[in-house]
């Protein structure tokens, strides 16, 4: 016999542990259950903080995925990762703790036509969530950092902030990058993301926070079950009633909440019988509710690397890195106390988001459509950004030994405006989708990442960067627009910032999914609070975005069902 709860949540990520943890922490504690596809990720050595960069490789907490043959980008099939287990992709992910601009939300709110979203009340959910350490290492002044504690919170379940030991060469690289026309920002969570930052991490004390905090300790009201994928949500007629997972069936007395992802999303809902009617029927899916939108609309952040070999003794990798032994002892320093080189190398950034001088000049801008434009104008939007400090010996294969004193600045192209898609391949439930996300599809998407590279080229060749620089491992060959693109087209990578498969829009909307209350248009009893419902691209790394999705989502079910 099937178990019956209020309320089920499908994924365990930022935003289903926020939907999970807002509901069952509401007043009248309604029953809640927390289905996760994959395992506990119990050990808390996942946590080490410098070692964030590394989680992502195991198997088991990685759902392994891999794009489609990119047209625009030699035809490669290019890394698409997804977190599995308890804390989702927040487990796996990189740990940069942005919350974007406070334009994105209030374009948000004017898509969708709700006030939820614009930027004070995403702002208070932001502060609710997060419990703020603005310490920085004594040898680091507030020129760098000097957050304003009425913008950030004090007694949320996730610990972010800075991590407690700089490398020696981030503090002058930010000087740098000044220098040369990127000036610093106080606080990339501000509100004003424009600006070179100190990086806030989802990490405090040497340890990695992941959304599995939310819901630490348990509510007793709140069930959760590992190892659970849901293959397809239970319907009778156009009312979802429950979902089935590995042949056992679950059932809810209110609401099913899928919040799976982008790509995982999409497939829960196609082998349900809701999506494109082609798709459905070439797979004989029975369609439930005939819905084209959802699967399109895929959306991402796209990076390439700059990486540069530098002087003996500007960096102290080598002679970290370069050493098992000195690797290990730091290891049983952080299970003894979170201290040492793991909660110090790779463990901060150098962060900043720019817009392009120029850029609204073009050919490439004015195509835009009126409303693209506006948005892409306002005062807090960039159109790129530039990340320092990314350990790329970790992700090149057979990276040499003897450049690992080396310094690699990602530059990110932002506001995609090619729109990519997930499709069904198989009848089969457990088989992924077809990721396509049209990486540089777009004329508009070529020139940003051509003039974002070029803006970022000037902060190597400033001199007091230059000085210090033996040789380039990797870059472009030249300064052509032409050699520019080639180099992205040969070393483009995800962000891992999937957006868009299951927008959220207006009644009517032809791409609207959702409406502005999560509440997937034609089905009754099912949403969706995840990545795939945002109608932006938000302007930072999207785990932030996740979190509060997934609390607006649990405020407007807590109101709705009368919970509080």
């Amino acid at each position: 016999m099937a178990s019956t709860y209020d309320f089920i949540v499908v994924g365990s990520g930022p935003a289903g542990c926020a939907v999970a943890a807002g509901l069952a922490n509401a007043a009248k504690k309604p029953k809640v259950l927390l289905l996760e596809a994959g395992g506990n990720n119990e050990d808390k050595n996942l946590r080490v903080d410098g070692q964030r960069w590394l989680t992502f490789q195991k198997q088991d907490m990685n759902w392994g995925y891999k794009t489609a043959p990119q047209e625009y980008c030699d035809n490669r099939e290019i890394d698409y990762s997804r977190g599995k287990g308890l804390g989702g992709s927040s487990a796996i992910n990189f740990g940069v703790y942005s919350w974007g601009a406070r334009d994105d939300y209030e374009e948000w709110a004017r898509i969708v036509g709700d006030d939820a979203f614009k930027w004070e009340p995403i702002q208070a959910r932001f502060k609710s969530l997060e419990t703020f350490h603005r310490e920085l290492p004594p040898t680091v002044g507030s020129k760098y950092a000097a957050p304003k504690e009425s913008d950030h919170g004090s007694s949320g379940p996730l610990h972010v902030g800075f991590a407690a030991e700089f490398e020696t060469d981030l503090p002058p690289l930010l000087d740098i990058l000044d220098k040369t026309g990127f000036p610093l920002n106080p606080d990339h969570n501000s509100g004003n993301p424009l600006g070179t930052s100190l990086l806030i991490n989802s990490a405090y004390n040497g340890v990695r926070s992941t959304a599995k905090d939310l819901i630490t300790p348990q509510p007793e009201n709140l069930t959760v079950v590992t190892n659970a994928p849901v293959q397809r949500v239970i319907l009778e007629g156009k009312k979802a009633v429950g979902v089935e997972s590995n042949g056992k069936k679950y059932l809810a007395s209110k609401d099913i909440i899928l919040s799976a992802g982008s790509l995982n999303t999409p497939q829960i809902l196609m082998h349900s019988g809701i999506g494109p009617k082609e798709q459905l029927e070439k797979h004989n899916i029975p369609v439930a509710l005939a819905q084209p939108a959802i699967g399109q609309g895929l959306r991402d952040h796209m990076f390439c690397p700059l990486v540069y070999t530098r002087k003996a003794g500007t960096t102290a990798r080598a002679g970290f890195y370069g050493d098992q032994a000195a690797m290990d002892a730091a290891l049983t320093q952080w299970r003894k106390d979170g201290t040492g080189p793991w909660s110090k190398f790779a463990c901060e950034l150098g962060i900043g988001w720019y817009k392009l001088p120029g850029l609204e000049s073009t050919p490439e801008f004015a195509a835009l459509p009126p409303a693209e434009r506006a948005y892409l104008s306002k005062p807090t939007i960039p159109h790129f950004e530039m990340a320092t400090h990314f350990p790329i010996h970790w992700f090149v294969p057979g990276f040499a030994p003897e450049n690992l004193d080396c310094l690699c600045i990602i530059v990110f192209y932002y506001n995609a405006q090619a729109r990519g898609q997930v499709t069904l391949q198989s009848a089969d439930p457990d088989a992924p989708l077809r990721f396509d996300p049209c990486f540089l599809g777009d004329a508009f998407d070529r020139r940003v990442a051509i003039d974002s590279l070029r803006e970022a080229l000037k902060v190597v060749r400033h001199e007091e960067f230059s000085r210090d620089t033996v040789a380039q491992i990797a870059g472009p060959a030249g300064d052509s627009d032409e050699e520019l693109l080639g180099y992205w087209r040969q070393t483009i990578s995800s962000s891992w910032h999937m957006t868009g498969t299951a927008k959220m829009g207006r009644t009517g909307d032809a791409d609207a999914v959702v409406d502005a209350d999560f509440r997937v248009l034609g089905i009754e009893g099912l949403r969706v609070a995840d990545m795939s419902v945002v109608p932006i691209l938000p302007s930072c790394h999207i785990q932030a975005v996740a979190y509060v999705t997934g609390v607006t989502c649990a405020e407007k079910l807590v109101k709705e069902y009368g919970l509080a």
